[in-house]
């Protein structure tokens, strides 16, 4: 057994991790479990499942070498700097094209959630980001490129993030509420896509930590949210998102061609 999982660990992490979130959610359903700890659960449930893996296949040394990115906080300044716009532009350039579609009503810009900002929520939500970094690029991602492209690395780790979601979806008891699956997949897949690219660049937990952190703050704060801005508006917002990221990795691949042809 131990064989079997060492050699398939990635696999077997990706296929629990949303198998495990169904019953936190069930147990939600069924009211064994209160709020708080479903809230807070089903993130710390899936760092310590990957954990609990890690540390069955490879031991300490394991479980060091995936919060290792963490450590990396010497990269260009830019690096920070683009990891605390990118959402934040991809969702200004959303309302910005709502405001075309609706004959320069921009009122949207106005309608800032500052609920969202407060410092008790703010706290929280950059923990649950230090989870998804560790888990979903850290770990899934640095294991899933050993074995193929990071671009398509990105995108399996995109896919199964969504199921994480599908459960919450279900319940709709999630930090943003009202989520449709398609275009929450767009959001996950860029999300991972952007994740990976600055990564890629930097080799820094530190960069993707605070992107995905700026990813949710900006769903938030923004009325892009299903809930605030509408589901249009976000269908929008993750398509953008998506897009974007296929862009960064495509001009980044090319720029890793033409730099070899150089060398060369």
């Amino acid at each position: 057994m131990k064989e079997f999982i060492k050699k398939n660990e990635i696999w077997v992490f990706l296929i629990l991790a949303p198998i495990i979130c169904t019953i936190i959610v069930y147990a939600r359903i069924k009211g064994l479990i209160p709020g708080f700890a479903y809230t807070h659960g089903r993130f710390y449930s899936l760092l310590l499942l990957l954990i609990i893996i890690v540390k069955f296949t490879r031991g300490i040394e394991g479980i060091k070498n995936i919060f290792k990115p963490m450590l990396n906080w010497r990269v260009n300044p830019k690096w920070y700097l683009f990891s605390l716009l990118f959402a934040l532009t991809i969702a200004s350039i959303t309302l910005i094209l709502k405001g075309l579609y609706y004959e320069g009503d921009y009122n949207s810009f106005l309608k800032f959630d500052h609920t969202a900002i407060t410092l008790r929520s703010s706290l929280v939500i950059l923990i649950w980001a230090f989870v998804g970094e560790v888990v979903w690029v850290s770990y899934s991602v640095r294991e899933l490129s050993k074995i193929t492209k990071p671009f398509y690395a990105s995108q399996i780790v995109g896919f199964f993030w969504t199921l994480w979601w599908v459960p919450v979806v279900y319940l709709n008891a999630g930090v943003i509420t009202n989520l449709p699956i398609i275009p929450l997949l767009f959001n996950m897949l860029g999300a991972a896509g952007m994740c990976t690219f600055v990564y890629s660049k930097t080799k820094s937990g530190i960069c993707v930590w605070l992107l995905q952190y700026m990813l949710n703050m900006s769903i938030l704060i923004l009325p892009v949210s299903p809930t605030v801005g509408g589901t249009a508006t976000y269908t929008v917002f993750s398509i953008i998102y998506f897009i974007t990221m296929l862009i960064f990795m495509y001009f980044s691949n090319f720029t890793k061609i033409i730099s070899l042809k150089i060398t060369n």
